[in-house]
């Protein structure tokens, strides 16, 4: 882990480092992240969050629109299409150097999330020496009172896992919270909720890793 702490920290200072605050990340961030904002429309969004009381509104590639609802130094939250919001991160390491989180999340019959990590140059980063990931398994409640047949039907349609992942505005924390059984129908969600727990599971950014 400590290689690979220094490897990251390494390639800031073998190059020169962007502004490390959310707008610059933001607007210098590669098109294909977000193809459907190119760079200039994305700094056309920060200019209208800055400057207009007005929803910082702004028609996309896709005839659609997106929306930046939120952005502090650190943080930043878009509505890159009608069913897609992104969130955005600058998590420190040491040095006051930082690494960017991105959560894209799909809104579909039930909310799915996919969890990137990259510098803040937008060199990608491996997602799994940063974070591991929760399943089903931490979200079943194992001392359910219910039968080991109504214990064993609820675990067979819990047959995949989707999880919504959501950065905090104001800590380094991230939420994952398990929507699969919004994809489920209501009379299936009654049978299984029982068997699961009510909070989400929440990490913590310590010093280069989520616990």
């Amino acid at each position: 882990m400590m290689r690979f702490i220094f490897t990251i920290i390494g390639c800031f200072f073998l190059s020169a480092i962007n502004a490390q605050d959310m707008a610059s990340v933001f607007t210098n961030m590669p098109d294909r992240y977000i193809p459907q904002l190119e760079s200039a429309w994305r700094r056309d969004l920060i200019d209208l969050y800055n400057s207009s009381d007005k929803e910082a509104r702004l028609q996309n590639t896709m005839t659609g629109y997106s929306v930046l609802e939120e952005l502090t130094a650190d943080y930043l939250r878009l509505r890159s299409t009608e069913r897609t919001t992104i969130e955005m991160k600058l998590l420190p390491l040491v040095n006051n150097t930082y690494i960017i989180c991105m959560t894209t999340t799909i809104e579909g019959p039930a909310a799915d999330s996919r969890i990137s990590f990259f510098t803040t140059e937008w060199q990608p980063l491996e997602a799994e020496t940063l974070l591991t990931p929760v399943n089903t398994t931490w979200f079943i409640q194992k001392n359910a009172q219910r039968s080991e047949d109504e214990y064993d039907y609820a675990i067979s349609r819990l047959d995949m896992d989707l999880i919504k992942y959501q950065l905090s505005p104001e800590n380094l924390t991230l939420t994952a919270t398990y929507t699969t059984p919004l994809y489920l129908s209501r009379e299936e969600r009654d049978k299984i909720t029982p068997f699961i727990k009510d909070t989400p599971k929440v990490y913590t950014w310590e010093r280069s890793q989520f616990q």
